[in-house]
């Protein structure tokens, strides 16, 4: 994960968010994939604020894919930004989310499924707890810029 170390929670405060995810993930009556969940808090500090916690199932940089599921709890948002080489599309598995791409504000309910090419600036706010799934080319290092650029190395990581 390299940099992503310095923006996930450890700790109490993780086990505290994963025990959260996880009974909601059990409500639904879903199961995620056995992998590390990486609860990020983008080095901000605020966690149930600007958050969200990736399930990495596969970053293949070799073989040009990755799939992940991130959850949002209610209000909490994962930060406006773009990427410049990494191409996503985002599918709602459940919940709603608002979902920001440039200036427009849409709201995503389970089934809804959005393209995102890179250059495209977008973020995406939990309307109750989420679950979305990613689907995208590799996530790489250096390829996700924050318009806070108090988030990794003046706003990129």
């Amino acid at each position: 994960m390299g940099r992503l170390d310095d923006v996930i929670l450890h700790g109490e405060e993780e086990q505290k968010a994963l025990d959260g995810i996880f009974e909601q993930i059990s409500e639904w009556g879903l199961k995620l994939p056995a992998v590390t969940p990486y609860p990020l808090h983008f080095g901000l500090g605020k966690f149930y604020e600007t958050g969200e916690t990736e399930f990495w199932i596969a970053n293949e940089e070799e073989r040009g894919y990755c799939g992940k599921y991130l959850f949002v709890f209610d209000g909490q948002t994962c930060p406006y930004h773009h990427h410049v080489v990494k191409h996503e599309t985002f599918f709602v598995v459940k919940g709603k989310i608002s979902m920001k791409v440039g200036e427009e504000v849409k709201e995503m309910s389970e089934g809804d499924l959005l393209v995102m090419p890179p250059l495209l600036d977008h973020s995406f706010t939990g309307i109750g707890p989420a679950l979305i799934l990613e689907v995208s080319m590799p996530s790489i290092p250096n390829d996700s810029f924050f318009e806070n650029k108090a988030i990794g190395e003046n706003g990129v990581l």
